[in-house]
């Protein structure tokens, strides 16, 4: 992979420990081995630091353990005026903290990494290319990630990179989502069996996020694109005949029906989720081109994923 011998130190503050938390942190420790003076700070509320659940504790125990500082702060319940003086802190601000908190808590965390003077940050913007959906779409979320990108892109004092990576891997399989039904093995077209979906791993996106942020010549101002995998529901359904060896029906849900679907239940995530990903802009970009294809870094396949997490 081209990457410079002399990366700058900086020191890095992640927001949250979750799904994909986790592997940015692992991944930002094992590489900042290499950057002599490089950092690696995680944001967490006081009661995660002090938990004693033990699942939680084992996880903060192993971050400690990867020399990963502790610092404690609200994103929810904390003024922007106080976030800013926290991120004042960091060269590198890096959202990993999802959307959990509510539509408001992007632009809110936005607004304290501008105040703050953090000289990169990397806001919450890991998932579709929400410029080609545009704004209006079925998910109302994705206008709140429009502003966030609208305020970074009115502004010239920190730079910022976004990260599109898709739908995390593992998503397009879970029984929530309804693509695929296991109980009638069946694959739930969202569209047509034709149309795309980008999906990457969130321990993919931990060593490539490691990789992006210490790249030199440095990534500033700009959306970089990551694909695991880029698949046709078509090549869904082929993909678990061939993992879990027996037939697949293909049912297509068009985008009329689930439109309809979400008319009758508008405030229902999923379905907005779902009539989003059936459109087909935006949520699809080809493998070729990303940072990880480029820099030839190994990634995982939806195909490698089953094959890995679904028993036959």
């Amino acid at each position: 992979m081209t990457r410079s011998t002399h990366p700058a130190p900086q020191s890095i503050l992640v927001l949250g420990a979750g799904e994909l938390g986790l592997p940015v942190l692992r991944n930002l420790a094992r590489v900042a081995k290499r950057v002599p003076g490089a950092t690696v700070s995680v944001l967490l509320r006081h009661s995660s630091i002090h938990t004693q659940v033990p699942e939680k504790k084992a996880e903060i125990d192993e971050l400690r353990s990867l020399g990963i500082q502790m610092v404690a702060a609200d994103l929810v319940n904390d003024s922007i005026d106080q976030l800013a003086d926290v991120f004042a802190q960091f060269d590198t601000v890096i959202g990993c903290a999802g959307m959990v908190a509510g539509r408001e808590t992007p632009m809110k965390l936005a607004t304290a990494a501008l105040k703050s003077g953090v000289k990169r940050y990397f806001p919450w913007q890991f998932g579709v290319d929400f410029e080609v959906i545009g704004r209006g779409s079925p998910q109302d979320l994705f206008d709140a990630q429009l502003d966030v990108r609208e305020l970074l892109r009115a502004q010239d004092r920190t730079e910022w990179v976004i990260i599109s990576t898709g739908m995390f891997t593992s998503f397009l399989f879970e029984p929530v989502f309804e693509v695929v039904d296991f109980e009638n093995d069946t694959v739930n077209a969202l569209g047509s069996l034709e149309t795309s979906v980008t999906l990457t791993t969130p321990d993919d996106i931990g060593v490539l996020t490691a990789e992006i942020v210490f790249f030199e010549p440095r990534l500033r101002n700009e959306i970089v694109y990551l694909a695991g995998d880029t698949v046709t529901y078509g090549e869904v359904a082929e993909l678990l005949e061939r993992v879990l060896g027996r037939p697949f029906e293909r049912n297509v849900w068009t985008v009329p029906y689930l439109l309809q679907e979400l008319e009758k239940d508008p405030t229902h995530h999923i379905k907005k989720y779902r009539a989003v990903f059936a459109q087909g802009r935006g949520v699809a970009w080809p493998k070729a081109g990303t940072f990880n294809e480029r820099h030839s870094i190994q990634v995982t396949t939806a195909e490698q994923w089953a094959r890995a997490h679904l028993k036959a």
